[in-house]
């Protein structure tokens, strides 16, 4: 009994020491992400609100291009790598995520942002959070499994604090290293680290746009709403197909023009010069200015913009413009990342799906948000949760749906191309388990 007892209070006692050294790894480095996702957020509403009262800044923006490529240039190194970097020292680490990823990338971000070049956000808050966490790793020399489990935190962190979704956040830190597997290791800490880093960002002072979703299901026979109508989520299955389509075109379109622009220009720090000035050019062609940075919310009354796709209007062509910008931008080495303009492509083609199919205007805009982002960065389960943190849970089944066929229909392809594959979307005799993403379409596109 005596023998029991001793082995008992030793499990706690290890137990308990292994909590406080993780509390003490993951609490303050959760803290210093949100913080600096707090800064960089308000940093975007400035210079974004500038950006727009100073229309002439976008002539500017070829010049901003060159002296992010020079930043890089001079300083970024390895920390060039960024989602990608961070993804690959989680699965093999070695040389670390450098700690200059975190100001290089945020002060890039900013500039991209502040002369309007089509980006997002995500990138930057992820690698934010990579890079802390690599500080923490170099800092506390920590052996190979903790440096994957608080990389993966730093990840869920940076993700969760940007768009505060904690949850989305902390199932993104696992879902994003392989196509269809989820390693639940570290499904503690990295739930810790997103919630600590959402509410300290929002101890700040920043708050996250609201999205609307009005439509709460159909009433049935005894007036009740219930949460599935068949023929809707028909409706929704068929426009995830066109989600999942619409996720490999942005994907294949970054991967297939950026050795396009390699080729044509191989100074790296000259290139985004080209991309600026087909902004430029793809800014008169639309002839609005709706496609340039975020796209949350309009520049202007009646603009387009995410929320502008959760009511009426005619955006029908607004996804297809935005995508062409986002791909420009990105295919041409300009800092932000893919996930907000994602959100503005699937919700754009969202709304206008619902018109060709009868079905809920704002139901849809939402589907189409999450869906072409799960389809895009192969996260289904998160992206279905992030849908839930940000609509309700009322259409839980819609969100969930689409997300799964859109990831299902989006290929073996993806913007994190160090995403290994855990397991195949479909059979193929070129495709196994354990090969990175990048190494399947190499292989998938020599075939043809």
């Amino acid at each position: 009994m005596t023998a029991s007892f001793h082995h008992l209070v030793a499990g706690w006692s290890a137990t308990l020491r292994a909590t406080l050294k993780w509390a003490c790894l993951l609490v303050p480095m959760a803290a210093i992400v949100g913080s600096l996702c707090a800064l960089f957020l308000w940093l975007l509403d400035e210079v974004t609100t500038y950006r727009v009262t100073h229309s002439s800044l976008l002539f500017l923006l070829p010049l901003a291009g060159i002296a992010t490529g020079l930043l890089y240039h001079w300083f970024g190194r390895s920390a060039e790598g960024g989602n990608n970097l961070i993804v690959d020292q989680i699965h093999e680490p070695g040389g670390g995520v450098p700690l200059r990823m975190a100001p290089l990338v945020l002060v890039s971000t900013v500039i991209s942002h502040l002369f309007g070049a089509s980006v997002g956000r995500e990138g930057t808050a992820v690698q934010i959070g990579g890079s802390i966490a690599g500080g923490f790793v170099r800092l506390f020399r920590l052996e190979d499994r903790a440096v994957r489990i608080l990389l993966m935190s730093g990840i869920a962190a940076g993700f969760g604090a940007v768009f505060g979704t904690p949850i989305a956040g902390a199932v993104f830190g696992l879902e994003v290293l392989a196509v269809g597997r989820i390693e639940y290791m570290a499904l503690l800490p990295v739930a810790v680290a997103a919630i600590i880093a959402d509410w300290t960002c929002h101890r700040w002072g920043i708050h996250h746009v609201p999205y609307h979703l009005g439509f709460a299901g159909f009433p049935d026979t005894t007036g009740d709403a219930f949460h599935t109508d068949p023929l809707l989520l028909a409706k929704v299955g068929l426009a995830a197909i066109a989600f999942g389509l619409a996720s490999l075109a942005f994907a294949e379109g970054v991967h297939r023009l950026a050795p396009v622009f390699r080729t044509l220009c191989p100074i790296a720090w000259l290139r985004p010069a080209i991309g600026g000035v087909l902004t430029i050019v793809l800014v008169f062609l639309a002839g609005t200015r709706d496609y340039l940075g975020l796209g949350v919310v309009p520049a202007a009354p009646g603009g387009g913009a995410i929320v502008s796709f959760f009511g009426a209007g005619d955006f029908t062509w607004s996804w297809l413009w935005k995508l062409v910008f986002t791909v420009t931008a990105l295919a041409t080495g300009y800092k932000g990342g893919e996930v907000t303009p994602l959100f503005f492509i699937g919700a754009a083609l969202g709304h206008t799906l619902a018109g060709l199919l009868h079905a809920p205007v704002d139901l849809m805009a939402a589907v189409g948000f999450v869906a072409v982002f799960a389809g895009a960065a192969n996260t289904p389960l998160a992206c279905t949760l992030m849908g839930v943190e940000l609509f309700g849970a009322a259409d839980t089944v819609y969100l969930a749906v689409g997300c799964f066929i859109a990831y299902l229909c989006s290929g073996h392809s993806g913007i994190y191309l160090s995403q290994r594959i855990g397991v195949p979307k479909i059979r193929h005799p070129l495709i196994a388990g354990g090969m990175a993403l990048r190494h399947a379409r190499t292989l998938l596109q020599n075939r043809k």
